[in-house]
């Protein structure tokens, strides 16, 4: 099935919480929280954290129910003709069968020009087809999804209280930056699906695009209750626990979502990382090279890895886990942070250390870690 837009990023959310090897800074956090989870590895002292967990981990449940379809449903309680177009178009996007479901909401269409949920339906599609990032503001500009946006909008000029039409509004003015709007959209669409988890979630990933992360908490909270069985449900749930400081309770549930999505390289990096938060680093390592096996192409993935590597001493390992990630992307700055603090442990690479940290400063030249890791290794070369 199609990933559900809010699955929230907790990249470079380690970095926010922790700081990093070497003294590193805490880096500012985003000024929004993107829709897929991967997390950069932790540039601080790792068991910063664990101090402030305030609850006991319970161990993950023996069963859940399945995950519930991520697919908003837009058939109304009538059960009409109508009702049974949306359902077909509803299950075939489901499957990402985007062509399928759209010729069953423009049948709903013609049989229910009125209704809302037909062009919800069309608008969905549309924005789907589009391809657009699902990142919070990464789709800013697209016009398809702008003119979704109107479509939406005007699906709900016809009736007023469809919380489906609510729900994808929202999400797609996240997708467009736009904030403020999105939460207004998605406030009012949980309110009208209070059962719905996936409004539940959007409207969390609305809340901490505006700042408010108690309120997306408990938003999430509410999504895990209603679709306990869904892998992500949980890792959304565990970024903000992490987040706020809850590392013990994020830890519990990443492993839920790392035991019910085995097989998904991004569970295993977030259990592997907030792992490191708690200091428990040869169980860290462990997941990492899990979500590395899983997937290797991701330079996050790989980072995180090298990183625990580098906790552990195995320093050369680590390096070469960082030269792999910039062989992935080479402007993935934190890699050559991270290569700069394991190569100037070596007084003979030090002068490649401080190449790889003037490579990061042209690639974010806003980044905090750099010069402080500038001031580091000008301290240890003044010292030999």
């Amino acid at each position: 099935m199609r990933s559900s837009l809010v699955l929230l990023s907790v990249s470079l959310l380690l970095m926010q919480a922790c700081g990093g090897a070497q003294a590193e800074p805490v880096k500012q956090p985003p000024t929004g929280p993107t829709t897929t989870v991967t997390v950069e590895p932790p540039n601080d002292d790792a068991g910063a954290l664990a101090s402030q967990a305030d609850a006991e981990v319970q161990p993950p449940p023996e069963s859940l129910p399945p995950a519930k379809p991520t697919t908003i449903r837009l058939a109304s309680a009538v059960g009409d003709a109508v009702d049974q177009e949306l359902d077909r178009g509803d299950a075939a996007f489901e499957k990402n069968a985007f062509d399928d479901a759209r010729v069953h909401y423009e049948a709903a269409r013609k049989a229910g020009p009125k209704r809302a949920g037909p062009l919800v339906g069309i608008a969905r599609v549309r924005i789907a087809k589009s391809n657009a990032p699902l990142d919070y503001g990464a789709s800013k500009g697209n016009a398809e999804v702008t003119s979704a946006v109107r479509d939406l909008k005007a699906a709900l000029a016809l009736q007023t209280d469809n919380g489906p039409a609510y729900a994808e509004l929202g999400r797609a003015q996240l997708m467009i930056g736009d904030a403020d709007a999105a939460l207004a959209s998605l406030r009012r669409g949980a309110e009208l699906l209070p059962n719905e988890a996936e409004a539940q979630s959007a409207l969390g990933v609305a809340l901490l695009a505006t700042g408010r992360k108690d309120e997306a908490l408990t938003a999430l909270q509410r999504a895990v209750s209603i679709d306990a069985g869904s892998p992500p449900r949980h890792g959304n749930l565990g970024t903000v626990l992490l987040m706020v400081g809850r590392v013990n309770d994020a830890v519990h549930e990443f492993e839920i979502q790392a035991r019910l999505g085995d097989g998904d390289a991004r569970a295993h990096s977030d259990l592997g990382t907030a792992l490191l938060a708690q200091n428990q680093i040869p169980r860290a390592t462990s997941e990492l090279e899990r979500a590395v096996q899983l997937d290797g192409t991701r330079p996050s993935y790989l980072t995180n890895l090298g990183y625990a590597y580098q906790l552990i001493g195995r320093r050369a390992d680590a390096i070469a886990k960082y030269r792999q990630a910039l062989h992935v992307d080479d402007r993935f700055a934190s890699a050559w942070i991270d290569l700069a603090t394991a190569l100037a442990q070596d007084p003979k690479t030090r002068a490649e250390a401080r190449a790889a940290l003037m490579t990061a400063q042209k690639i974010d030249a806003s980044d905090p870690r750099v010069k402080a890791n500038l001031e580091e290794l000008d301290a240890l070369e003044k010292g030999h």
